[in-house]
């Protein structure tokens, strides 16, 4: 096997080698070859197997770690930490968040709701969805069996194409929502915006979180877009406590040399 056979063919050949690895790698993360919390191939094992040399294939996996996708541990080399790494705060897999700190999220699916093109409800959503139906993923997060967050999902329906209870799993990794959006539906985006608010529990809200009518919680309303500008999908995330935010985001420019 040659090495353009291993590199993911999407990948232009003129890239240099470093960072065709990083690419291939990276697919093959997102494809679920190397699961959260589970250990990477050694360098060594990752060398041989892409045909370059320990150098070439250190600096890929240094590029995986800036990114925050692996961490390196010394004396037990390299360990998957999510598929999902910090960037804009709604696309942070909650999932992952949790399985790092040693928590248990699960997931409770509420509802599958298919939306008509101007239902009373679109007041509340991205006007761009307005226009067509869409459908609503409704779904309870909880961690260690206590309720967090109320979740609505929404996208358009011809992207959530026969969605169906069993493509929402509610334990482990894959119940993550930013995972079975990309590995079930094969939905793409590249870049979000966030508002966040302060709202009254309602009587439904109060139940599940064991609050009493009219508690303040928070709303947060993100918009995820495609590489065009289009909204990909849209989300209303209901939750109690508090959210922490990181403003600092490190940037890697890739070198050609």
């Amino acid at each position: 096997m040659t090495p353009s056979e291993i590199m993911s063919p999407d990948i232009p050949p003129a890239i240099p080698k470093y960072e065709q690895a990083y690419r291939t790698i990276l697919e093959r993360l997102k494809a679920g070859r190397y699961p959260v919390g589970g250990r990477m191939p050694t360098e060594d094992e990752l060398a041989r197997y892409f045909k370059v040399s320990r150098v070439t294939i250190r600096r890929s996996l240094d590029m995986l770690v800036q990114d925050g996708y692996v961490e390196r541990r010394q004396g037990s080399g390299y360990r998957v930490v999510t598929l999902s790494p910090v960037s804009d705060t709604c696309l942070t897999s909650f999932t992952d968040a949790m399985l790092r700190t040693g928590r248990e999220p699960t997931s409770r699916l509420l509802q599958i709701e298919n939306l008509p093109a101007g239902d009373p409800r679109f007041a509340e959503l991205p006007s761009e969805l307005a226009g067509q139906a869409v459908t609503c993923i409704s779904r309870l997060r909880l961690v260690d069996g206590k309720a967090q967050m109320l979740v609505h999902t929404y996208a358009a329906s011809d992207l959530l194409r026969d969605a169906q209870p069993q493509d929402f799993p509610e334990t482990g990794p894959a119940q993550s929502i930013l995972r079975i959006l990309r590995s079930r539906f094969m939905l793409e985006w590249s870049a979000a915006c966030e508002d966040i608010s302060p709202v009254a529990a309602n009587a439904v809200m109060a139940e599940i979180f064991d609050i009493d009518a009219g508690t303040p919680i928070l709303k947060q309303a993100c918009s995820a877009f495609g590489d065009t500008g289009k909204t990909v999908f849209f989300e209303e995330v209901f939750r109690t406590g508090s959210v922490s935010f990181n403003l600092s985001q490190q940037i890697r420019i890739p070198t050609h040399n």
